[in-house]
């Protein structure tokens, strides 16, 4: 694989042994998005390949319309994630070249701020809500070519944690002054219980249709309330209170309880907070348990977090919460032949659906054979079987054991390992590859790399590694976890 890191393939087609560009030139989509995993890992000499390849040959000036969101979070967000480890923790993977004097000291920042600056065209619309797409050369933003041209709501609100970074970085307000405004746009809205729709148009800063969701496109709106609380030492109250009426929404309107044996799901309302809930559940929303025990907790243990005159029984209810939702989501894993989730899972539910409020006690363990009742609760349509390599649930389980100290959460892990080692490693050390049936054994194999696989890597060994479980304090992961 270190042959495609020094062409800078932004594509990684790892059965094959292919790559493909993006931009004319490349963008280095893999390299960049795995500097921050290279640096936990302490990957020395990869580090030193992808710094290469970084300073010599990763050039922005491209005529290429790039996704403003996905360029935001794995380029912006991985040159600011290495520039955070590389001066933060100096003992990871230490390089001279980074080192305070040295001639690459402001590699990463060079790099960022030269991205940062093309992408804040996108910002310029009407509302200030930045436009779906970018032309890397012109700086020019353009609406999405699908949705009505509207943007999704979790890609304009997906964007702060980075550009608010720069900004403390480089003293430049304007990264964040662009970024927060998008939030006030979105909160002069006006929202019913915290929740939102997923569009949003970018000329008029207005809703498109009621569908609510915490899977796609609506997801990291969330995540980053409480992240840019935390982000800014708690300076900024305006997010949580942002989301806690929204994590108060979510148990209002979104939480119910399978069939038979009553796993706690967090659902859709497509057509409106007074329509049907659906019982899906994207694997996206699987940032949601370990977020909701970082929100409860600050970021600190919990042990810790309980000893504080904050804790209440609120928070109480909250932590169940984020165990429920977790082992939900571990239960989309262990559902699936290759232990490795769908990318989409449908719950059954009683009719009508049960309130948050029901009593509920889904099983503390699962039985693993053939058709063990808890199993029937789930199901998983033709269509969503693939594996993409998503990070979600990874994060989550990362956020509980650091916070709980559980080691359910460190074995959960364990078993999610062996299993992406089992069914997506790809012979003669051609890396790992995302599945298109996940469902059948041996799986159906989709020949792509995605590159935030190397986040889910980082952290599953950094969770089940005691050697490297002491490298980065929970309290400060909001400034360099960007799974979004």
């Amino acid at each position: 694989m270190l042959t495609y890191v020094k062409i800078g393939f932004d594509e990684f087609h790892p059965v094959s042994k292919r790559g493909r560009q993006m931009a004319p030139k490349g963008m280095g989509w893999i390299i960049v998005d795995a500097l921050d995993t290279m640096i936990l890992m302490n990957l020395t000499s990869r580090l030193t390949h992808a710094r290469e390849w970084v300073a010599t040959s990763l050039d922005y000036e491209q005529d290429q319309e790039v996704n403003t969101f996905e360029t935001t979070i794995r380029m912006l967000g991985g040159l600011l994630s290495a520039h955070y480890l590389s001066t933060e923790f100096p003992d990871m993977a230490p390089l001279a070249d980074d080192d305070e004097g040295a001639a690459g000291e402001d590699l990463y920042i060079e790099k960022a701020r030269d991205l940062a600056d093309r992408i804040l065209g996108a910002f310029e619309s009407e509302s200030g809500v930045p436009y779906a797409s970018i032309n890397l050369k012109t700086g020019r933003g353009i609406p999405s070519h699908d949705d009505g041209g509207a943007s999704s709501t979790a890609e304009a609100a997906t964007l702060q944690l980075e550009f608010k970074y720069l900004s403390k970085l480089t003293g430049e307000a304007e990264y964040w002054h662009k970024a927060e405004k998008v939030m006030q746009v979105i909160d002069d809205n006006g929202m019913e219980d915290g929740l939102l729709p997923i569009y949003i148009y970018a000329n008029t800063g207005h809703f498109r249709g009621n569908n609510i969701r915490l899977g796609s496109r609506g997801d990291s709106y969330y995540e980053y309330l409480i992240k840019q609380y935390l982000q800014t030492s708690k300076e900024e109250p305006v997010y949580e209170e942002l989301w806690d009426e929204a994590l108060a929404g979510v148990r209002k309107h979104l939480i119910t309880y399978s069939n038979p044996s009553q796993f706690t799901v967090l659902g859709e309302r497509p057509e409106g907070l007074h329509k049907p809930i659906s019982a899906k559940m994207d694997h996206l929303v699987c940032f949601m348990p370990g977020t909701i025990a970082l929100g409860a907790t600050g970021g600190i243990s919990e042990a810790e977090a309980r000893k504080l005159p904050t804790w209440n029984k609120r928070k109480d209810e909250e932590m169940q919460l984020a165990r429920e939702l977790t082992q939900t989501c571990w239960g989309m894993y262990k559902v699936m032949a290759t232990g490795l989730a769908a990318e989409i899972t449908h719950f059954h539910l009683d009719e009508p659906p049960l309130p948050a409020s029901a009593h509920h006690q889904a099983p503390k363990t699962f039985d693993e054979s053939k058709y063990a009742q808890w199993s029937q609760d789930f199901l998983v349509k033709n269509n969503d079987v693939h594996n993409l390599q998503r990070p979600e649930t990874v994060e989550s389980l990362f956020y509980m054991w650091r916070i709980t100290g559980d080691v359910i959460y460190r074995e959960w892990g364990w078993e999610m390992f062996k299993s992406f080692m089992n069914y997506t490693a790809v012979e003669e050390g051609g890396g790992f590859t995302s599945l298109s049936n996940a469902n059948t054994i041996p799986p159906i194999q989709r020949d792509n790399m995605e590159s935030f696989w190397l986040v889910s890597i980082s952290f599953l060994l950094v969770k089940i590694s005691s050697n490297l479980q002491t490298f980065v304090p929970a309290s400060q992961l909001p400034l360099i976890l960007n799974a979004g």
